[in-house]
């Protein structure tokens, strides 16, 4: 789910921008506001609200981070940079306030508001590391996948064989997730001639992606089986 968002993100916010920039920003931004706001208000887990708030952030995320690059003209060597630092001054102020940042341990609204920021922070951050792996370390679309496809499956090993704990190997790949579904929908939307597209259009991708979206979050929310089980701690 978490990948398919990212790459739905991307696909749609490179779709509306096509089309009309200052409307995309403007309409991704009234989108991830309200929906930030009606999961904050929500006092229960729901797979609509939850991964609605996270398809906007992909969206509005890609929008933010594409235009420091496009309309400031910063380099993506500096933003990822930047980006990084953002996350760990996230990861870090929410530890430092709450003692913990596991998602099994938001119970409170402060501690929902550390992690949407920590959230958006990494959106950013994978974004501008996508395009810098495809266009500054001009390794195209389909290395990139396959470099962050590899890079994604680190924090499963050190996980697995207990040298990082869950928390830290989590918050490693969920920010990998970011660059590599975006570099996926990069690599089946663009063109051949930039980056070694596959040149399918970013409104199909869009297109099927919100399908599959959709599909899986009526099924989570038809069967429940991203809920916690009643024996698990909370």
């Amino acid at each position: 789910m978490k990948l398919l968002t990212t790459g739905m993100g991307e696909a749609i916010s490179d779709f509306l921008a096509g089309r009309s920039p200052v409307v995309a920003v403007g309409v991704g931004f009234v989108a991830f506001v309200v929906a930030i706001v009606v999961q904050l208000r929500s006092a229960s887990y729901s797979p609509v609200r939850y991964w609605t708030a996270v398809a906007m952030v992909a969206v509005f995320g890609t929008m933010v981070a594409d235009a420091v690059h496009v309309v400031l003209g910063v380099p993506y060597a500096v933003t990822t940079v930047g980006y990084l630092l953002a996350v760990l001054a996230c990861l870090g102020a929410w530890r430092a306030v709450e003692g913990s940042v596991s998602i099994h341990s938001i119970t409170t609204r402060r501690r929902e508001l550390f992690y949407w920021a920590t959230v958006v922070a990494t959106f950013a951050l994978g974004t501008a590391a996508g395009d810098l792996t495809a266009f500054t370390l001009r390794l195209g679309y389909l290395s990139s996948v396959l470099v962050f496809g590899m890079l994604i499956l680190v924090p499963l090993a050190l996980c697995r064989l207990q040298v990082l704990g869950p928390v830290t190997c989590f918050w490693t790949a969920y920010v990998l997730t970011r660059p590599l579904g975006a570099s996926i929908a990069d690599w089946l939307g663009k063109p051949p001639t930039k980056a070694a597209g596959l040149g399918f259009g970013d409104g199909s991708v869009s297109l099927v992606a919100l399908l599959l979206f959709a599909a899986l979050v009526a099924w989570l929310q038809r069967t429940g089986a991203d809920r916690p089980r009643v024996d698990e701690p909370a």
